[in-house]
């Protein structure tokens, strides 16, 4: 990716769109298929793979737990460990970022090994917790804990191989935690079952992680809100996975033509896609856009006016901050609710959108689970990305209709979609 600004004036697009648009692949299956690669293959290519700093943070720590990943740009091939990860003497340093996957996945990856592991990150994910992941770890037999003896990461894990056995979970903040074990307790000593309490985040995150898993030949057993895992010494090994466009990627594309009218297709989407995430088209329906499926993927009409909604956006809650965007255009209020645990993404996300949205001179009324925006009269200023990718590629939304929208730190888009700008600009050709 190029070097940008301290600050993208965002220039204003005077006219409907009529574009095909091809998003990189999914970063959330992007990241599943590297863990289950490189605990369940001994050769496996992985095509159309995302390429970004949240992978490459993926790809560093399983390089130094003695993986040789193999990245052409099109492709990553995850070769068999040397077994440095289950025998070293020293700690093994994991440095993540601020990648909430590869945090939380590589936590329950190590404890099925041995060694001594410490996984860090970047300030704010050192604020991010992580404290139930470890409490359910423990509870089936693995020894790990926070370096600072709070909820948060940096986390050292003294692994001799995981036990198995029965934990519960909360399941009300993150869905990656029960992810993390359920891709690791295939290969514990004895089955582990895991009982979720509470109210369950991004549920189609876990529905992923279990199709993939079946994909792998990895069993689990679900009752309700119980998974039982079977230890499985010798899975079926795969040597080839093929990897989704990136839902939460396109749901911006999808938006610009909410926001402008005119039609954009996202190639190679589908309805029945594993990511959740590709439901936001049905959120921008209930405002009033045409979405259909065609071979080449899903279009998205914009309407003449968009219609405020109210709507539960647990299940999708990475794109609130794309629906907060499109809702400054609607003739009414749009209330987002059940999404209390998007304060604990890569910044508080409900208190991030009402800052910066209030700047532009729109209503906001923050709750505890969400927000409701009213759309009022909006003057271009610069806003605020607090070095979370999805708040910059969602307030650059608004500057293609409103003058004077500026985006500062533009280049945190790397995260996930480092090609992102250069796409962005393809709307204007």
């Amino acid at each position: 990716m190029r070097d940008y600004p301290d600050e993208l004036l965002i220039k204003v697009l005077h006219r409907p769109l009529s574009h095909n648009i091809q998003v990189p692949g999914s970063k959330s299956i992007t990241n599943r298929a590297l863990i289950m690669a490189a605990l369940y293959s001994n050769e496996c290519t992985l095509q159309n793979p995302l390429v970004s700093e949240d992978t490459e943070v993926m790809i560093d720590s399983l390089c130094r737990l003695g993986h040789v990943v193999n990245v052409d740009g099109t492709s990553m091939t995850v070769h068999k460990s040397t077994s440095k990860w289950k025998k070293t003497d020293k700690t093994v340093e994991l440095f993540v970022e601020n990648s909430g996957t590869s945090m939380r996945f590589l936590t329950a990856m190590v404890a099925v090994g041995r060694g001594r592991f410490r996984l860090d990150g970047v300030p704010r994910m050192c604020e991010r917790p992580i404290r139930d992941l470890i409490d359910a770890l423990n509870q089936i037999g693995a020894v790990a804990r926070c370096e600072a003896n709070n909820d948060c990461p940096p986390v050292i894990v003294e692994a001799s191989g995981l036990p198995g056995g029965r934990a519960s979970l909360r399941a009300d903040l993150s869905s990656q935690y029960l992810s993390a074990i359920l891709m690791a307790a295939p290969r514990a000593k004895q089955s582990c079952t895991i009982e979720l309490t509470g109210t369950i985040v991004s549920e189609p995150y876990i529905d992923m992680t279990l199709a993939m898993m079946a994909h792998w030949g990895l069993q689990v057993r679900r009752t309700h809100n119980t998974f039982e895992i079977p230890a499985q010494v010798e899975p079926y090994t795969i040597t080839n996975y093929v990897i989704e466009p990136d839902a939460s990627a396109a749901s911006y594309f999808f938006a610009a033509a909410a926001i402008l009218g005119g039609s954009v297709t996202v190639q190679g989407m589908k309805r029945d896609m594993l990511q959740g995430d590709v439901r936001f088209v049905d959120a921008l329906a209930m405002m009033g856009c045409v979405v259909e499926e065609l071979d080449m993927g899903i279009r998205v009409t914009g309407p003449d006016s968009l219609s405020g909604i109210t709507i539960d956006m647990n299940a999708i809650s990475d794109t609130v901050p794309t629906l907060a965007a499109v809702a400054c255009f609607a003739t009414s209020s749009t209330t987002i609710q059940n999404v209390a645990h998007i304060r604990h993404k890569e910044t508080d996300r409900i208190a991030a959108i009402a800052t910066e949205l209030r700047k532009l001179g729109i209503q906001v009324d923050e709750i505890k689970d969400g927000l409701t925006i009213t759309p009022k009269a909006m003057l271009g200023c610069v806003l605020d990305t607090y070095n979370d990718h999805r708040m910059a590629m969602s307030l650059a939304l608004i500057g293609l209709k409103v003058p004077g929208v500026a985006i500062r730190n533009p280049g945190c888009v790397a995260k996930t979609y480092p090609g992102f700008w250069h796409d962005f600009d393809r709307l204007r050709i």
